[in-house]
């Protein structure tokens, strides 16, 4: 079960727990409840909302991010529980620990398998994509050549047309793209959590003011599932972050894969690379890692769907 995005949207709702519920409240009067099990992340994405502890500690106890964003869409904060694992000392241990050079492995493949994913999306427009899998040969330990940045100057252009710019404070195109990657990030950062890791410590990604670095390094080859999804909403006419295009973005996660396991959801797969992860850096402690493989995080190509 991938669960579900709750989304407040309104300004000046009241969430509390009841029963094994989060119930939404106006102005006193109950508008809905979701049964807690059955929640993959809440979003509030309103203004004036207000939360019961015992809500934010029983949707915690569930590893259950809650996700703060701004005007923008963009996320400004995170909820996230303390005991994410029951062996999360030691991989937050292994991971603090990781070498120099294992990070910029680590780091290689996840450039690697955004680029190519990149290139999936192109295809599946019918835009010439074949340069995809030559830059993402070209990426080395590190990616000291941003192979990464060449990617995008040639991947926005031609997705959106050439006169788009990516610009995380704009609307439009922008604001779709904003409210996507934020769906997005709230399930990376559950599958992180779930795997025992720490948000902060990323592999690239280094600013100070950002506690979810590792989230931000490990969306990054998932991101152009979002990038699909809101040109889907850009071809039918799409220009807004309306509530007909959030319910279509809520559904990123559960959009199924093809993998060597069969159809997997997309948040499934989200788990298994943390996890890998969390084993690669256990490993790499140990002094036994091999991770010179694309396939090293579970990250095989993945074809985005059509449609």
């Amino acid at each position: 079960m991938t669960g579900r995005i709750v989304e407040i949207a309104e300004d000046g709702r009241h969430l509390s727990l009841s029963r094994g519920f989060l119930v939404v409240e106006s102005r006193g009067v109950e508008i809905g409840r979701v049964p807690l099990d059955d929640i993959g992340s809440v979003v509030a994405n309103a203004h004036g909302l207000t939360y019961s502890n015992n809500l934010l500690l029983a949707l915690s106890e569930r590893g259950v991010p809650v996700v703060l964003c701004g005007p923008n869409h963009v996320p400004a904060a995170f909820l996230w529980p303390v005991d994410g694992h029951h062996v999360q000392a030691q991989r937050m241990r292994a991971q603090l620990n990781v070498s120099v050079p294992q990070t910029k492995r680590l780091w290689q493949i996840l450039v690697r398998a955004k680029i190519r994913q990149q290139g999936a999306v192109l295809e599946a427009k019918g835009a010439p994509s074949g340069a995809f899998e030559a830059l993402a040969r070209k990426v080395r330990s590190g990616d000291p050549d941003n192979i990464e940045a060449q990617a995008a100057r040639r991947y926005w252009p031609l997705l959106f047309g050439d006169d788009f710019r990516r610009d995380s404070d704009a609307g439009g195109v922008n604001g779709l793209l904003n409210y996507g990657y934020a769906i997005l990030r709230s399930t990376v950062a559950r599958g992180v959590m779930g795997a025992g890791l720490h948000p902060t410590l990323g592999l690239f990604h280094r600013n100070r003011g950002n506690p979810l670095c590792l989230v931000d390094d490990l969306m990054e080859p998932f991101r152009p599932f979002v990038d699909l999804a809101v040109l889907r909403l850009a071809e039918a006419g799409h220009e807004a972050v309306t509530p007909e295009a959030k319910r279509f973005l809520a559904l990123v996660p559960s959009l199924d894969l093809p993998t060597t396991e069969g159809a997997t959801p997309l948040s499934t797969v989200v788990m298994r690379a943390a996890t890998s992860l969390a084993q690669a850096y256990q490993a790499a402690e140990k002094g036994y890692a091999r991770l010179a493989g694309r396939d090293s995080l579970r990250l095989k190509r993945m074809r985005p769907v059509r449609g």
